[in-house]
C-alpha cells in the first residue's frame, strides 16, 4: 500500500525503515507535547521566565523560525514575480519549509500566550496601535497563503493526481500562484518588519532602541531585509541535508548556485546597512542615553561580551557574504556548506541578541545584568517544532513530488 503512494519514477527506503525514523522523532515530539500540555494546564510558572524576562527562549525561537522561513516568500517572489524560472525546481521545498516554520511560529505563540482558546481575541479585540497586532494579522494570513501554496503539491500526489478534477485544480492553481506569491511577499515584509519594529521602539531598552525613518525604526527594515537575505540559505541548507540523508542529488547545481548568489548579494547589502546601523547606534544613539558601546558587552557571566557581536556581524554575516558572492568559492561544496551554515546561525544569533540581550541588559543605574535560565519545559517545547518539522518534511518528501528534478538526476531501473 505504501509503495502505491510514492511518486512515479523515484525510489524510497522501505516502509519499516521509514517508520523507525518517524517513531524516534515522534518520541521527541511527544516529549514536547507533554511539556506543552504542562504549560497550558499549569501555566507559565512551568517556565524560567520572570519579571525581567517576559520575552525569552520561546520568542527567540519564534523570531528565528520566522526569519529562516523567509526563504519561502523571497523564493516565491523570485520565481513568480521576478521570473527566475530555474527556481521552480526548489520552490516546492521552499514552500514546505515556509509552511513548517510559520506553523511552528504560531504553535510557539500559542504556548507562550498560554490560552490558545482565546486566540480569537487578537482579531476581535484588536489593539489598533500595536505592532504585535499587525504581526498577528499578517502572520495568520500569510500562513493561510502558505497553506494555499501547499495545496497544489498535495494534489500532485500520484493517486490524487489521477482524479481529473484534482489534476485540473492543481494545474489552475499553478497558473495563478503569482497572485499568492505577491500577497505572501507583501504580508511577510510587514510582519517581519514589525517584529523588528517592536524592539526598535523600546526607548526604555537602549540596546534595542533605534532612530526612525518616517514612523518606522531602522530595525523594521533590517528584520525584513535579513529574512529575505538569510532565508534562502536555510532552504539550501535543508536541501543539502535532505540530499545527505537520502544519498541522492535532488536539485541541479545551477539552481543552488543561482539562489546562493542572490542570497549572497542580499546578505552583503544587508551587512552594509547593519554595520551602518551598528555604528550610528554605538556612536550616537547609545551616548544620547548616557551609555557607551562597551556597556552593552560587559556582562560578568561572559555570555554577552564583545565576541557575540563579532560572531553575529563578521562570522555570521560578512564571511558568508564574501563566500556566496564569489563564483569560484560558491562552487566549492565545502565552502558553500560553511557559508549557508554560518548564515543560518548568524540570523538566529541576531534574533537572539534582539530578544535575550535586550532583556538581560540593566536599564537603571543601580541594576546589574539580569540572569535567565530556561526550564526543561521551555527547551522541550522549543524542540517540539523541530521534531514536527522533520516529520512533515519526511512525509512530504516520501509521498509528494517535492523535487521535480529528482527523477532526472536519479533514474530508477525498471
Amino acid at each position: 500500500m505504501d509503495s502505491a503512494l510514492i511518486p512515479k519514477g523515484v525510489k524510497r527506503c522501505s516502509f519499516p525503515q521509514f517508520s523507525i525514523g518517524i517513531l524516534i522523532v515522534g518520541a521527541v515530539l511527544l516529549w514536547g507535547v507533554y511539556a506543552m500540555l504542562l504549560c497550558w494546564f499549569k501555566g507559565l510558572n512551568q517556565t524560567g521566565m520572570n519579571d525581567s524576562y517576559g520575552f525569552a527562549l520561546w520568542i527567540w525561537a519564534d523570531l528565528a523560525v520566522i526569519a529562516l522561513g523567509g526563504g519561502a516568500f523571497f523564493t516565491g517572489l523570485l520565481r513568480y514575480i521576478i521570473g527566475k524560472d530555474e527556481l521552480k525546481n526548489i520552490i516546492n521545498f521552499a514552500v514546505v519549509i515556509g509552511f513548517i516554520c510559520y506553523s511552528s511560529a504560531l504553535l510557539i505563540l500559542g504556548i507562550d500566550v498560554g490560552q490558545p482558546i482565546r486566540s480569537w481575541f487578537i482579531f476581535w479585540h484588536v489593539n489598533v496601535h500595536s505592532m504585535l497586532a499587525e504581526v498577528a494579522f499578517c502572520l495568520s494570513i500569510y500562513f493561510s497563503v502558505l497553506a494555499i501554496e501547499f495545496v497544489p503539491l498535495i494534489l500532485e500526489q500520484k493517486q490524487i493526481d489521477e482524479i481529473p478534477f484534482f489534476h485540473n485544480l492543481a494545474h489552475n492553481m499553478h497558473e495563478i500562484m503569482a497572485v499568492f506569491a505577491a500577497t505572501g511577499a507583501f504580508l511577510s515584509c510587514f510582519h517581519q518588519g514589525s517584529l523588528g519594529g517592536v524592539a526598535g521602539v523600546l526607548f526604555g531598552r537602549p540596546f534595542a532602541f533605534r532612530e526612525h525613518l518616517l514612523v518606522w525604526p531602522w530595525t523594521f527594515f533590517l528584520f525584513t531585509w535579513s529574512a529575505a537575505a538569510y532565508g534562502p540559505c536555510f532552504t539550501i541548507l535543508l536541501t543539502k541535508i535532505m540530499e545527505g540523508i537520502t544519498g541522492k542529488k535532488l536539485v541541479k547545481d545551477n539552481v543552488i548556485d543561482l539562489l546562493a548568489k542572490i542570497s549572497g548579494w542580499m546578505i552583503a547589502s544587508y551587512m552594509v546597512a547593519k554595520l551602518v546601523d551598528t555604528w550610528y547606534w554605538a556612536t550616537v544613539t547609545a551616548p544620547s542615553k548616557g551609555l557607551t558601546f562597551m556597556d552593552f558587552y560587559s556582562d560578568g557571566s561572559g555570555l554577552y561580551t564583545i565576541w557575540i557581536i563579532i560572531a553575529e556581524l563578521f562570522i555570521g554575516g560578512i564571511v558568508p557574504a564574501i563566500i556566496l558572492t564569489n563564483k569560484s568559492w560558491r562552487a566549492n561544496k565545502a565552502l558553500l556548506l560553511i557559508a549557508i551554515i554560518l548564515a543560518a546561525v548568524g540570523v538566529c544569533l541576531n534574533r537572539w541578541v534582539m530578544v535575550l540581550q535586550v532583556m538581560a541588559h540593566p536599564v537603571l543605574p543601580f541594576e546589574g545584568w539580569f540572569a535567565y535560565m530556561p526550564s526543561w519545559q521551555e527547551v522541550a517545547t522549543t524542540i517540539l517544532p523541530v521534531a514536527y518539522g522533520i516529520i512533515l518534511a519526511s512525509l512530504a518528501y516520501r509521498y509528494l513530488p517535492v523535487f521535480p528534478q529528482e527523477r532526472e538526476l536519479n533514474p530508477v531501473e525498471d
